[in-house]
């Protein structure tokens, strides 16, 4: 299992692009984690791949213009693993509870 961690800029149709270079080599993606970072974005995949396929998808993700970096390592860790650190369901009830606050003082 490979781990992808990938910084790109936030512009139109960038995401799709990267997770497409994937998804025409019909790879299974257990885990996509895409979140900001710093004044980019970054999108974390997690693939079953050979050294040729990172190779390949590598390259097909610098192609693409918005794309800043691509670093392809080893992952000794699960999906589950990863996605149990930083659930993206505990930052929306933060937000969640951070807009009712707002609400409130502004009623």
């Amino acid at each position: 299992m490979h781990t992808f961690h990938i910084r790109y800029r936030n512009t139109q149709g960038t995401l799709m692009r990267i997770l497409n270079a994937a998804s025409r080599r019909a790879l299974d993606m257990p885990l996509v984690q895409a979140e900001p970072s710093e004044s980019d974005h970054a999108v974390t995949l997690m693939l079953e791949v050979n050294a040729k396929q990172v190779g390949q998808l590598s390259r097909d993700w610098y192609a693409i213009v918005d794309v800043v970096h691509v670093q392809a390592g080893i992952s000794t860790q699960t999906p589950d693993d990863l996605t149990h650190k930083s659930s993206p369901y505990r930052a929306s009830a933060a937000v969640m509870a951070a807009g009712a606050g707002t609400q409130q003082a502004l009623a």
